[in-house]
């Protein structure tokens, strides 16, 4: 017997319809109908509970950090236009990548999301704000928010799962040329920011036809124009600006650049395909209620354990778990929220999953390792 409730669920500005179906099929956390509705309803209070004491301290957080953000930016290329001494390069080139790091994850990745539109403040607001990065904002949302945020790690559905030529899970076909994936994500790694770029692109579905190139072309020339000022600024015009010392301020700003790119790479792959975290078919999310959704979220999501600078530094992606269950909340109160996430989990027996940033990294280069091979 199934019963209908029509029931609609706000990720980052989209309005996703949810049917929720009391079904025989069980949900991949092992609960059932019951669980799942007294799970999500925990979830939900937690969530109402930070927007309705949200505030001050919350917006004067974001405020210190963007200030922060801004003065390591120009400290650091100042003191790359002394880069011919090297201890001014090293210096300069180390605060350059801390707020390149700073501006991409806790600033731009979050103020994207949604998780700062509460202040109304058209200077901090997802609708506005454009990242130091060679993505365009809008398909970055898209892609991200609206694809990877409802469809998390659902093959086939979720194209971050693997990034559409990364064989990470052993249901996803195999070819030979996922032999070479060890050097695809290593190069990817160090481009991370061209990958996320062309992700909304989605070649793959151009070429089976189910996408126009029309549309696609419209993407790469946006993709052209914002990456075309990314590189002038950095290759170009704040090099020209140090006169004789032009290439060591241009090799400090690549510097910058490929470090901020590893990073984010790093901090990624560790929230999504560490060892532990699941991945689920488009049978296991037919007629998902809202408790299921929330109980997705935790399977296919892992945390990092570290300091208070490394959360910050990771744009609080290390907490990726509260992260993926409330993503427009500001990103300073997962901290809070962890403990007692793990804690209704631990009473509901779904797996948290939580580790250092060595042993994620780890599990997750023996992972890419792994499944370049066939079986």
């Amino acid at each position: 017997m199934t019963s209908t409730l029509s029931v609609e669920r706000e990720t980052d500005h989209t309005i996703v319809p949810i049917t929720t179906l009391r079904t025989v099929h069980q949900h991949p956390s092992g609960l059932d109908a019951d669980e799942l509705e007294a799970f999500g309803k925990l979830m939900d209070d937690l969530r109402n509970e930070i927007i309705s004491n949200r505030g001050k301290a919350d917006a004067d957080y974001i405020h210190r950090v963007i200030a922060v953000q801004r003065r390591l930016e120009v400290a650091g290329r100042l003191a790359l236009f002394a880069g011919v001494f090297p201890p001014f390069w090293v210096a300069g080139a180390a605060m350059l990548s801390t707020a390149k790091i700073l501006e991409n994850m806790e600033i731009g990745h979050n103020v994207m999301h949604g998780q700062w539109d509460w202040m109304r403040d058209p200077e901090i607001h997802s609708s506005t704000w454009e990242w130091d990065n060679v993505c365009p904002s809008d398909q970055w949302k898209h892609s991200h928010n609206e694809i990877h945020h409802t469809w998390t790690n659902v093959i086939g559905r979720d194209r971050d799962v693997g990034y559409g030529f990364l064989r990470i899970d052993e249901r996803q076909p195999w070819s030979k040329v996922a032999l070479g994936q060890p050097v695809y994500a290593a190069v990817l790694a160090t481009l991370f920011q061209w990958g996320v770029a062309l992700h909304d692109v989605e070649v793959e579905e151009v070429m089976k036809g189910r996408k126009t190139k029309t549309q696609a072309k419209a993407q790469l020339a946006a993709i052209a124009k914002k990456g075309g000022r990314q590189l002038l600024k950095d290759y170009v015009l704040f090099p020209a600006m140090a006169g004789p010392f032009f290439l060591p301020v241009l090799v400090g700003n690549l510097t910058a650049n490929v470090v901020r790119n590893l990073w984010t790479f790093s901090i990624i792959f560790c929230g999504h395909f560490p060892d532990g975290v699941e991945r689920f078919t488009e049978e296991d999310v037919v007629d998902e209620s809202r408790g299921g959704w929330y109980a997705r979220q935790v399977l296919g999501s892992a945390n990092i354990e570290g300091s208070k600078v490394f959360h910050i530094l990771s744009g609080n992606l290390s907490h990726q778990i509260e992260h993926h269950l409330f993503p427009d909340l500001p990103s300073n109160r997962y901290g809070e929220l962890a403990p007692r996430v793990r804690a209704i989990c631990e009473q509901y027996g779904i797996p948290y999953n939580s580790r250092s940033f060595s042993r994620q990294f780890g599990s997750v280069i023996r992972r890419i390792a792994r499944r370049a091979l066939p079986g």
